[in-house]
């Protein structure tokens, strides 16, 4: 298939080399006219995934109508916060067909409308929605692109373009599972990063293994009783986009969430973070739009709480760890009656 990748940072490049290993013909568009001419030039790119060489036949341009020439699939793999300005630029370049397929690799929620990805691209894109699919889960670039064992989700309302996702991106060592709750994939997949940045805090207080635990279990919680009021599927959450790509963004190294928590929570100023960062942590602004909708569907989420106001209100993480622990007592299992009967709610 003809498949355009729109974004070349370390996913973008790490999906690209992937499907051209699947046979895929692979064009890449990249807005910064220096990252293309370097991957031109050295078939490398030393700012996001050094001594990685990327083949000959993925193509590379800045002007999108290139890139997107006698595309199949349509493949977003920018930062959440520009998919619908990207979204945009595709729909006054290319002409869509019903059977282009449009899939998103972006982790996060839109702040101020509060939408899905999904949606994002529903609003400004010329197709059904049974043509946009969300492919995530516990998928670090650094460790696919050097072939690790990796098990993702391709979620969307049709499931026999689902399973054509499934099969398009599917590699012995890129395992592909299908989910219809694309509702809950993607809410997973954005609200996790929240629990992460609040997992890094921890780590830079130097709390133990303990407390992390502790950390990611509420953190589900809260995350589930969120998607749950949404319309998502309980399950959805106990699956690799809820949590397994959970425990693989609040753990591991490769995490640039964990990292900004880690560094607010060892008493840096979060300007100063993400000054002196390369990529983008999509959790800083999701952490705005959860409490938001938080907010919209009146369902408690105290963590989240506590990680905006530590990110944006000058709250000492300590305290805010404090504030968590001591909170009325309660039954662990409450909330999900709850969730059944109302969809969500306060406990």
């Amino acid at each position: 298939m003809n498949i355009a990748v729109l974004g070349a940072g370390s996913w973008g490049i790490t999906l690209a080399v992937l499907l051209a290993e699947n046979g895929h013909s692979i064009f890449m568009w990249e807005k910064f006219a220096e990252n293309v001419d370097e991957i031109r030039k050295r078939r490398e790119s030393r700012r996001y995934l050094p001594d990685v060489r990327i083949p000959e036949s993925i193509g590379i341009d800045s002007e999108m109508s290139v890139s997107l020439s006698n595309a199949d699939v349509v493949l977003f793999v920018v930062p959440s916060h520009v998919v619908r300005e990207t979204a945009r630029k595709v729909s006054e370049t290319f002409e869509f067909s019903r059977d282009t397929l449009v899939v998103n690799a972006a982790k996060g929620l839109e702040e101020g409308s509060l939408k899905r990805m999904s949606e994002v691209l529903q609003d400004e894109l010329p197709v059904e929605p049974s043509q946009i699919l969300t492919i995530s889960g516990p998928s670090h670039a650094e460790e696919v692109i050097r072939k690790m064992p990796t098990s993702v989700v391709a979620a969307g309302i049709d499931g026999i373009k689902a399973k054509n996702v499934q099969e398009i991106f599917f590699r012995p060592y890129f395992r592909v599972y299908t989910n219809s709750d694309i509702i809950g994939v993607e809410t997973a997949v954005a609200l996790k990063n929240v629990i992460a940045i609040a997992a890094g805090v921890c780590d830079g207080l130097g709390y133990g293994d303990n407390t992390k635990a502790a950390l990611l279990t509420r953190g589900l919680v809260e995350i589930t009783r969120l998607g749950v009021a949404m319309g998502a599927r309980r399950e959805t959450f106990f699956g690799l986009s809820g949590i397994g790509d959970l425990i693989v963004t609040s753990l591991s190294r490769h995490s640039r969430n964990r990292f900004v928590g880690e560094k607010v929570g060892q008493g840096k100023k979060l300007e100063e973070v993400l000054g002196d960062m390369v990529m983008v942590a999509e959790g800083v602004r999701t952490t705005r739009a959860a409490v938001d909708l938080a907010k919209k569907f009146d369902v408690d989420m105290p963590i989240t709480n506590g990680v905006h106001d530590v990110l944006f209100s000058g709250r000492k993480p300590r305290d805010a760890i404090n504030q968590l622990m001591n909170r009325p007592p309660q039954d662990e299992m409450k909330w999900t009656d709850s969730s059944r009967r109302k969809g969500g709610g306060r406990q």
